[in-house]
């Protein structure tokens, strides 16, 4: 470009020589060189591949579905087995989840009741997590309730999966409170093992208390409670499905027999997700680029006479300030949505509304910030403001997760409201899009309930202004029944006493008419409050007799 400068100066000076030259564009020239010392820049950064922000990720591999039944009742810190037999199943089960390689897992706590403290997941880091975490005290009422963990358990395993799969539980067997041989049994016709790891001793051992080696537990007459492993019911659950029992020792041969046993299951594909810590972003420059070249392509080095008076350096820059301009605008929504995340964390939900309506100001169809601020409305309980802020997520959003969640919340609104029917048709949506969602359908039983709960107490009041509207009948026609007994008294006044004398019977009749109905609907609201203080004296004579009876 700078040779032919010189070159058109050989011929004369430059202000001469342009009149001669009308379609000879230096300015174009420069506009060519600067576009394509652009595009090798963005060439070079689109070949080093940047990557940020996160991205959800679906994933097909071949693999088993594992759950795991763990017993936290206290008898488990007994120290028969070293350190003591819930440390020994922990370590046993991160060894596991170690082993495994595109496997599921699933974890499940179990004493008196079963809770899930993981669901069905390929993320070991997560499950690794979630293990050490666990103790004694996360499930508040002790005993052994193998059957409850295993029916649990069955609920817990992916629906749509065809691959095989396996029930572990880690228990010292003592003090069963259900039918877990029956539960076991039904898992068999399944085509799920059971398989039982039995943890401790058939001599058995004290169960310490606060850690410390010399405070035991005792029962109620002040004996000390000895816990022993009762290998016969293990052996029982394991093979009523089909299953092994494997004694666990100081040694790893329990863990490499249960290894044995999973790795026998037929694998077959399984779905995953996973979140990405990155997302690829050399499209962005790629795109960019290609734009460059192809205007680029398009300028010429001399003035086109069609569009000469058109000017091609305006044009480029009002396009190149608009997208940056979007660039812009779309990075600020980025970060007043962070920011707005960082300030709900903390439970300044006031100040996160702020944030997330300004990032709705510079783009009114971020369906992340109108979510997010539907959330800080609803903390507020602002829940009228916030349903219109989910209903406009669920009219627009593709993502199965979030409508899920969208709705689910709209259903927690109409909870607040006690509109109940559209409580229900909200939390049906959320199902409908994310069927294992277990929060949701305990929140669907419950609005199910209210509503069937709130329909009978409207028919209560509708039999009772019905019962009004009788009685008003029933002294209306009195009223006409004594218009015509004075008619029929200045008529005939020899028959006077003789219907004074039927009207008092037939009162009389009619007060214990009433009298016997009272005395009936006494009887009966008598009889079901005695019968709910009995179930409630039931439960709680139950209850007691749980905390009473075994408390390891």
């Amino acid at each position: 470009m700078l040779k032919k400068k010189k070159d058109i100066k050989l011929f004369g000076n430059m202000k001469l020589m342009r009149p001669l030259m009308p379609d000879i564009s230096l300015k174009r020239q420069y506009l060519k060189f600067w576009i394509l010392f652009a595009c090798t820049g963005l060439f070079v950064v689109m070949i080093a591949r940047p990557q940020f922000g996160e991205k959800l990720e679906t994933s097909k591999k071949k693999g088993v579905e594992v759950m795991v039944c763990l017993d936290v009742s206290n008898s488990m810190l007994s120290d028969d087995i070293k350190p003591n037999r819930l440390e020994k199943s922990k370590q046993i089960l991160s060894k596991l989840v170690d082993n495994l390689k595109d496997d599921k897992i699933g974890l499940i706590v179990f004493a008196g009741d079963a809770y899930i403290q993981l669901p069905i997941t390929s993320d070991y880091v997560s499950a690794k997590m979630f293990l050490s975490s666990i103790n004694t005290n996360m499930v508040p009422n002790q005993g052994t309730s193998i059957g409850s963990a295993i029916n649990l358990a069955l609920r817990s395993f992916s629906p749509n999966e065809a691959s095989d799969k396996t029930i572990i539980i880690l228990t010292d067997g003592e003090g069963h409170e259900d039918d877990a041989v029956g539960a076991s049994r039904n898992a068999g016709s399944q085509n799920i093992k059971v398989n039982v790891l039995g943890l401790g001793t058939p001599q058995g051992s004290p169960i310490p208390l606060d850690g410390k080696s010399n405070n035991f537990l005792k029962d109620r007459e002040g004996n000390v409670v000895i816990t022993k492993l009762n290998e016969g019911m293990c052996q029982e659950i394991a093979a009523a499905s089909g299953g092994i029992y494997i004694r666990v020792d100081q040694t790893n041969a329990a863990l490499r027999a249960l290894q044995q046993e999973v790795d026998k299951l037929n694998k077959s594909e399984l779905e995953t997700k996973s979140y990405s810590s990155y997302d690829e972003k050399f499209q962005l420059f790629a795109w960019i680029l290609l734009i460059l070249l192809i205007l680029e392509f398009f300028i010429l080095d001399r003035k086109n006479r069609i569009f000469r008076k058109v000017k091609l350096f305006s044009v480029f820059l009002i396009f190149f300030l608009g997208f940056g301009s979007q660039a812009f605008a779309q990075k600020e929504v980025r970060k007043n949505i962070h920011k707005g995340n960082d300030e709900y964390k903390v439970e300044k939900y006031t100040e996160s509304e702020i944030t997330y309506r300004k990032a709705l100001e510079i783009n009114k169809q971020s369906l992340e910030a109108a979510y997010n601020l539907g959330n800080a409305l609803y903390k507020q309980q602002k829940f009228p403001e916030a349903a219109e802020q989910y209903k406009e997520v669920v009219e627009r959003e593709t993502d199965k997760a979030k409508l899920s969640s969208a709705y689910h919340n709209m259903g927690n609104i109409f909870m607040e409201g006690k509109d109940y029917a559209q409580s229900i048709t909200a939390y049906k949506q959320a199902l409908r899009n994310n069927p294992r969602d277990d929060e949701t359908r305990y929140n669907l039983a419950l609005a199910q309930k209210l509503l069937e709960k709130q329909e009978q107490e409207d028919d209560g009041k509708g039999d009772k202004d019905d019962q009004n509207d009788d009685k008003d009948k029933k002294d209306e026609d009195k009223d006409k029944g004594d218009d015509k007994k004075d008619e029929q008294n200045d008529k005939n006044e020899q028959n006077k006493d003789d219907e004074n004398k039927q009207q008092e019977q037939d009162q009389q009749n009619e007060q214990m008419s009433k009298d016997n109905a009272q005395q009936i609907l006494d009887a009966l609201l008598q009889n079901e409050k005695d019968t709910q203080e009995k179930v409630k004296e039931a439960q709680k004579q139950q209850q007691e007799r749980r905390k009473i009876d075994k408390n390891w």
